[in-house]
């Protein structure tokens, strides 16, 4: 490791001493053509141990070239379904308590989730916000009927 922090040292030593002959060509070149311009000066020569911080960030791997975005997909197909929200202005709270009480028995979470094509979520919560309002109780485990 210490030999290739001395290696850099006298790679950054030897690019300082280029920049400088550079400098001086550069100069030389513009006294010759006559221009009345002045040459721009080139950067002051920085301090020998900033070379080997150069040299380590060449050392690293290169950065990760950012992915391309990913094309934006189409907008979803609706589907029509022969549930009763799809019919009229119909909330899915209020389709599903139509279900309910249209039901003598009752009616499953399954049967509710077929017969309004919602998914198992939407029906549960819908569920719950009704039975938290006082319109439906559960008869047993994933049995619903209508409050009296």
């Amino acid at each position: 490791m210490k030999d290739v922090q001395k290696e850099l040292m006298a790679i950054s030593v030897s690019l300082a001493s280029l920049g400088k002959q550079l400098e001086k060509m550069a100069e030389a070149i513009a006294a010759q053509s006559g221009s009345t311009t002045r040459a721009k000066r080139a950067p002051a020569a920085r301090k020998v141990g900033a070379g080997i911080k150069q040299a380590k960030a060449l050392t690293q791997a290169p950065p990760k070239q950012r992915k391309k975005a990913a094309p934006k997909k189409a907008a979803p197909i609706e589907v029509e379904t022969n549930s009763p929200a799809a019919e009229g202005n119909q909330t899915l709270i209020d389709s599903i308590l139509g279900l309910i009480s249209r039901s003598r028995n009752g009616v499953t979470i399954e049967k509710l989730k077929k017969k309004t094509g919602f998914s198992s979520r939407q029906v549960s919560n819908a569920l719950y916000k009704l039975h938290k309002k006082g319109k439906v109780e559960a008869r047993s485990r994933g049995l619903y009927v209508k409050k009296e």
